[in-house]
């Protein structure tokens, strides 16, 4: 790793509603619980709903309210998931961009997509390239505005771009929000691609390590309020560690102190709420793979019915099943995982991390 990267203080799938009654779990679900995946929040649902129906307004309005109040966080997960949806609706997103095509909300969702359609792409590196005047127009649209900068990120590390330029995007997006937790999130998924970089079966000599991935996130989590998302950083890093399965071991106390404050900040937050989900299913298959069931029992209350596809659409076709099964499995006690299960518990043979997509926050 170089000096530089030092100073460092990272596909979108259309939104999925998809609902299953879950098998009813003493204790970890209540009585007449539905179990849904990537599900929004009550302030992005109508924007879907009416995007459905081909109108735009309210979710330009929902972007134009987000950014008005600087409530930046919300404004990049919205931002995200209009993405997502436009990626296999388009017709509400043309419309809004033929109406309105100076709107920072359009121009932001419009960067957004273009970095999602040819994410999947062989052939990403160079067609990113041709998505960066996008990115500029939704950074110049509103100044205060650190999402474009965060997409800007992203596609750094799609198109295989130097530490010095990203560390310029990276000076650039805490400027404008210190502590914005997708910008933080880009920036460790940018160093930990430099972990595991492979040149057919020959490891490269890494650039960087799970160490240093880790080392990124505690000074981000130290310097960022008890109610930032950024205090979930390191379980982030302990993440993509586990699953990666590469580079020197972490001492287990390190591991459980990155989990230990992930936890603290779960707590600050509701029970059953869409919101925090994202970070307590990566906590729980964090716990999981730590043998701390208790926490991860837990960590099920607290998420309720909201899972995400991302950890669990890594070990199955099915991540909402997945889920359903892994949280049965807990309310049995601990035990031997089932067979059907036990791939959760082990990087999945021949991956090196799953660094190939942009949604997983």
């Amino acid at each position: 790793m170089v000096d530089t990267m030092a100073l460092l203080p990272s596909f979108i799938r259309p939104t999925r509603m998809a609902k299953r009654s879950a098998h009813l779990v003493p204790g970890l679900c209540p009585a007449g619980d539905e179990a849904v995946l990537d599900a929004p929040d009550d302030r992005l649902s109508p924007a879907l709903v009416a995007a459905g129906r081909g109108e735009y307004e309210t979710a330009a309005g929902l972007l134009a309210a987000t950014r008005a109040t600087a409530a930046w966080e919300n404004h990049d997960r919205y931002a995200l998931h209009l993405a997502g949806f436009a990626r296999s609706r388009p017709e509400w997103f043309e419309a809004w961009r033929a109406r309105a095509p100076e709107d920072p909300g359009a121009l932001l969702v419009g960067a957004q997509l273009a970095v999602d359609r040819v994410w999947p792409s062989p052939a990403r590196a160079e067609l990113l390239r041709e998505v960066s005047p996008l990115i500029t127009a939704a950074a110049r649209a509103d100044d205060r505005d650190p999402v474009p900068w965060r997409i800007a990120l992203d596609h750094a590390r799609g198109s295989r771009a130097g530490h010095r330029y990203f560390e310029e995007l990276w000076e650039a997006a805490v400027r404008r929000a210190p502590h914005h937790y997708g910008c933080h999130v880009a920036a460790l998924r940018y160093l930990a691609d430099s972990c595991c970089v492979l040149w057919g079966d020959a490891p490269h000599r890494p650039r960087a390590s799970h160490h240093e991935c880790l080392d990124f996130a505690d000074r981000a989590a130290q310097d960022a309020p008890a109610d930032s998302f950024v205090q979930a950083l390191p379980a982030r890093a302990v993440l993509g560690y586990l699953i990666d399965g590469c580079g020197p071991e972490i001492p287990r106390e390190r591991l459980d102190a990155a989990a230990d404050r992930a936890l603290t900040l779960s707590a600050r937050f509701p029970a059953a709420d869409p919101w925090p989900a994202q970070i307590r299913n990566k906590l729980l298959y964090v716990l999981l793979r730590l043998d701390r069931w208790e926490d991860a029992r837990a960590q099920l209350r607290l998420i309720g019915p909201y899972a995400t596809s991302f950890p669990w659409e890594r070990f199955s076709d099915d991540p909402l099943g997945h889920f359903l099964r892994l949280r049965e499995h807990l309310a049995a006690g601990p035990g031997p995982v089932p067979t059907g299960l036990a791939a959760c518990l082990a990087p999945p043979p021949g991956e090196h991390g799953g660094h190939a997509r942009a949604d997983d926050h």
